[in-house]
């Protein structure tokens, strides 16, 4: 007899390798018969990070996996998880256990409805369908881009299933449209005729494959590049890239962007930090956007929904089609972006008055102390203004924000367990603030355990740094925006892991001799940072808020 647990566990392994979870009374025989075949199972310490997990593991790798956790407690804690995979497009699957077909017991709640509030689908699975649930959880999650529950009825984990069919394929993302060669005319048209175009590409255009052919656009045309904090690196030409667009843009830089009189969008979702809430493009530019979806936005002027890869490559037909000589970068009048003007960012005065660290000094160190071969996970908070702007990006898939979608704080440890299984070759850097740290911290314990290599970042300020540069500046009481000194390398030796408390840049020589020496392990970094220093988004962040509050 096969149960319903097993049918589902046997059929889910022919889709993902790797599960990362929480065993409770709802999934226990579930996990169960998936530790009798070849899938990896990566426990996690808190339910969240058994949806954040599976999600930093796709955006660094882009094979899908699953994460599994028990019914009521265990699955609301999934919530913000789930929310930002839904928020910004990450198929994950979650096997999750669930009340009994006879009803709920005093501890179960409205999963379905949950799920749903959320934007997550729920297909809860039945003894005669269990492996048919199974195929469409993967298909559903593949095809729209987001997680999906697979629920087991607590009734029917060790049930008898009905036989499963043949094993079929996943759906697959459905093709976005082909171009319309028309459109593909008039945008060529409209890019051939402009004295200085700039493209800006997000991660759609990564996901979809288009970045060579937006090079080489790029470089048909004498266009400036730019790309959202999502796809950073995916221009293969660094010459005439501008780096990240908006707040975590360099200041020159984007006063160069600001100059564009046509820009093409290709791939991106043009949120306020894209844009520097208004501030990025010129209010003359003509915006032409290429999406694989609806998503209508004030700025743009002429939206085309077809497939980014496609459509770039067409466009580049199209430009190199016409028998005219292809211009100068912006007509020969753009600087030289190699320059430092364009390039070049504070890097800090070390000690500051108040004996701690200057963020931008120790941004600038690790950058040339970190190894190239190496991935990064990102949590949220304030001191992402130092990992967006101070340390290389190969390519998109290694800088890893899970969170951003959702503004959430706490995920960074979490997804950095997905990414270290993505990426075990690669030397693993997380970033965390220590509000994100001390948040998420049940899982610190899970990347000691999952990374072959790795060092671990925290910006330790004491403090909720986003809200102390915006709200302690407005004059809001800032004792809830304040925490005690944490010692984050004491917890991490204490699980095994090596820890120091920086103090200093010349502290940072420990963790170069041990990056030099090959040594495998993970290395937390406590750096004592000052509160003192904004960053430039967040000051971004301050005069918006400060402009509403006083309008």
């Amino acid at each position: 007899m096969t149960s319903v647990s097993a049918l589902i566990a046997r059929t889910l392994s022919t889709h993902v390798s790797e599960v990362f979870g929480v065993m409770g009374n709802g999934n226990a025989h579930f996990l169960n018969a998936l530790l009798e075949g070849e899938t990896a199972f990566t426990a996690v310490r808190h339910e969240a990070a058994a949806v954040a997990a599976a999600d930093g593991y796709y955006r660094a790798c882009g094979r899908l996996a699953a994460g599994t956790v028990t019914y009521g407690a265990g699955f609301s804690n999934t919530a913000t998880a789930l929310a930002e995979a839904a928020q910004a497009g990450i198929p994950v699957v979650l096997v999750a256990g669930d009340a009994p077909g006879s009803g709920p017991r005093p501890w179960d709640i409205d999963q379905v409805a949950l799920a749903a509030a959320l934007g997550v689908s729920t297909i809860t699975v039945t003894a005669e369908n269990a492996a048919e649930c199974t195929h469409e959880a993967v298909a559903r999650a593949l095809s729209e881009r987001t997680a999906v529950i697979l629920a087991i009825p607590y009734d029917l984990v060790e049930a008898p299933a009905a036989a499963g069919g043949a094993d079929p394929l996943p759906r697959r993302a459905p093709d976005a449209p082909a171009p319309d060669p028309a459109r593909i005319a008039e945008y060529a048209h409209a890019l051939r005729g402009a004295a200085r175009p700039l493209i800006l590409a997000g991660r759609g255009a990564w996901v979809s494959g288009a970045g060579p052919a937006l090079t080489e656009l790029a470089a048909s045309l004498g266009a400036l590049t730019t790309t959202t904090a999502l796809a950073r690196g995916l221009f293969a030409d660094a010459s005439g890239d501008l780096g990240v667009c908006g707040g975590f843009g360099q200041e020159a830089a984007m006063a160069l962007a600001a100059r564009a009189d046509v820009v093409l969008v290709v791939g991106a979702g043009m949120n306020q930090f894209t844009l520097g809430f208004g501030s990025v493009l010129g209010p003359e530019a003509r915006v032409l956007r290429i999406d694989d979806r609806a998503r209508p936005h004030p700025r743009v002027d002429d939206s085309l929904i077809a497939d980014a890869r496609l459509s770039a490559e067409a466009l580049l037909r199209a430009i190199r089609g016409e028998q005219r000589a292809l211009p100068a970068r912006w007509g020969g009048d753009a600087p030289d972006l190699e320059s430092a003007e364009f390039r070049a960012r504070a890097e800090g005065r070390g000690v500051l008055a108040d004996g701690l660290l200057d963020p931008r000094s120790v941004a600038a160190r690790l950058n040339r102390i970190l190894p190239a071969d190496r991935v990064s996970a990102t949590d949220g908070g304030h001191f992402i203004g130092w990992a967006n702007t101070y340390f290389d990006v190969s390519s998109p898939d290694r800088q890893i924000m899970v969170g951003t979608a959702y503004q959430s704080i706490g995920l960074g440890f979490p997804s950095a367990v997905g990414v270290a299984r993505a990426r075990p070759e690669a030397t693993l850097v997380l970033h965390t603030g220590d509000g994100g740290g001390l948040m998420a911290l049940a899982d610190l314990d899970s990347v000691i355990r999952a990374t072959r290599r790795g060092v671990i970042v925290v910006w330790n300020d004491a403090a909720y740094g986003a809200e102390v540069h915006v709200y302690g500046r407005m004059g809001l009481n800032p004792g809830p925006m304040r925490i005690g000194g944490v010692d984050f390398a004491g917890i991490a030796r204490s699980l095994g892991a090596r820890g120091d408390i920086i103090h200093t840049l010349e502290d940072l020589d420990a963790v170069h001799a041990w990056l030099a020496s090959g040594q495998e392990g993970v290395y937390l970094l406590d750096c004592r940072v000052s509160p003192t220093v904004t960053a430039p988004f967040q000051e971004e962040i301050y005069r918006v808020n400060s402009a509403a509050r006083h309008a």
